[in-house]
């Protein structure tokens, strides 16, 4: 099998003019910068997409909902807070 490849090998360089061919580092870069250029494109294209739905996400507005109705089990206070009636970060209804 080696000695296959060998014969095959001599045989192509004599057909070539006696010069060695080196295939495996001169033809990657090429390769690599489609690769490269290929995936900055769908970077760009998802920036944009994300970028897109973001906007309309944002512009349809939310929801308001109403006020929950005054459980009497909510809020109990039995005795005053030091700095008065109502919690600190509360709505003051007075």
């Amino acid at each position: 099998m080696a000695s296959a490849l060998i014969k095959s090998r001599i045989h192509s360089v004599l057909r070539s003019g006696g010069a060695f061919k080196r295939n495996f580092s001169s033809s990657v870069h090429h390769d690599e910068a489609r690769e490269a250029a290929k995936w900055e494109k769908i970077t760009y294209v998802g920036i944009v997409t994300c970028a897109i739905l973001t906007i309309f996400n944002l512009s349809k507005g939310h929801p308001h909902y109403e006020e929950p109705p005054p459980y009497p089990y909510r809020h109990i206070r039995n005795k005053e807070f030091p700095w008065g009636p109502d919690g600190l970060f509360e709505r003051k209804h007075h």
